[in-house]
């Protein structure tokens, strides 16, 4: 009986597929966008902010090291608990207040990193790049009836005695000269990007022409030839450019205290580079301009993500992503919460949100730029 009835079910089954074979099936075709999303996927992934230094009038002996320092908690804890944590996290300069004197600088990069390494974040596993700002670099003295910012000397040793761990082992450094002191502007690679980081005020000497020397000094042709270098070289697809002080603010070219003397020469090598964007802080504000762009809409973007916790212009604290897809798609993501009063005090209940989102894929953006959304009013 068994048997009789396994050899029913097998003829059931042969009779079932012959019918399969005698009718075609319809079958959907697979859209572009379809294939997209399921090969699609993050190859590499860094996030970036920079300017969380107080105000000197709001220092306080409880917190030597001069950071807001429940935005600077905030924003460790939640970078490390994203889903899929970035490898790289980049601190674009201001994270003290200094800008005085090697002492004071001294003692607040000492508590800083005090704090930075008593974090659960300093443990996460994302490879933290400390980049130097003014605040880290210059002094202000007053000339005239303004005040003015002047090279500080010995900032770049009191930098390199603290943070020398936190700039990768593997970089290409810049030979110094007597003019200019380049230990801090170098260059690495990481899966198939170049970064090229730049010290915005590397210190150079007084001189007749300009007695307390000048800021915003870059070593220009050693960024050039190294963004090309990556151009031509056929394992990099994608080349970020990052220095505290941006060159297009407010989506115009400044090369004064708030930009970069050298951005008309440096930005059209970008261009011709292929630069994805060069990433920046100094302004205390978030902004993003792709602000020329070539007949097929590619151009290389500003991004500037000051808006790290020093009060200023920007409605929200926060930091962005940059992800590295597979498909060959570079995708941005700024988030932040809204700020609270002061500035400085802990607002819990105000939720960290995406502030902007796009593709800095040249020519597949169609906007210039378009403002962050602000939900904060």
């Amino acid at each position: 009986m068994k048997t009789r009835f396994t050899l029913l079910i097998l003829l059931i089954i042969i009779g079932i597929g012959s019918c399969k074979s005698d009718k075609k099936e319809k079958v959907e075709p697979v859209t572009e966008e379809e294939v997209a999303v399921v090969e699609d996927s993050v190859i590499f992934s860094f996030s970036f902010m920079g300017c969380n230094r107080i105000d000197r009038h709001d220092v306080e002996d409880s917190v030597p090291s001069t950071a807001n320092k429940y935005v600077l908690q905030r924003i460790f804890a939640e970078m490390t608990a994203m889903e899929r944590k970035p490898e790289m996290f980049f601190f674009l300069g201001d994270l003290v207040l200094a800008e005085s004197t090697t002492q004071k600088l001294h003692d607040q990069l000492k508590a800083w990193l005090a704090l930075y390494e008593s974090d659960g974040f300093s443990k996460s596993g994302i490879e933290l790049v400390a980049v130097p700002g003014n605040h880290e670099m210059l002094y202000a003295r007053e000339v005239g009836s303004d005040w003015k910012e002047f090279p500080l000397k010995g900032s770049t040793d009191v930098w390199l005695k603290f943070m020398a761990p936190y700039m990768p082992a593997d970089r290409d450094k810049v030979v110094s000269s007597d003019t200019l002191d380049n230990r801090l502007t170098f260059s690495f690679t990481r899966a198939n990007v170049g970064f090229v980081v730049m010290n915005t005020d590397s210190y150079n000497p007084p001189t007749a022409e300009n007695p307390y020397g000048v800021e915003g000094i870059i070593p220009t042709q050693w960024v050039i030839n190294k963004v090309n270098q990556y151009k031509a070289d056929t394992t990099i697809e994608h080349i970020f450019v990052l220095g505290h002080k941006p060159y297009y603010v407010d989506g115009v070219g400044n090369t004064g205290h708030g930009g970069l003397p050298e951005g008309p020469t440096i930005w059209p090598k970008f261009q011709d580079a292929g630069v994805v964007a060069m990433l920046s802080a100094h302004l205390h504000d978030y902004q993003r301009w792709q602000p020329i762009k070539d007949s097929l809409g590619g151009g290389t973007y500003q991004v500037i993500a000051g808006n790290g916790g020093s009060k200023g212009s920007a409605p929200f604290f926060g930091y962005s992503t940059i992800d590295i897809m597979s498909s060959g798609n570079v995708r941005l993501n700024s988030v932040g919460f809204c700020i609270g009063d002061p500035y400085t005090a802990p607002v819990p209940g105000n939720l960290t949100t995406s502030r902007d989102s796009t593709l800095l894929t040249w020519a597949k953006n169609p906007n210039v730029f378009v403002q962050p959304y602000n939900g904060c009013d």
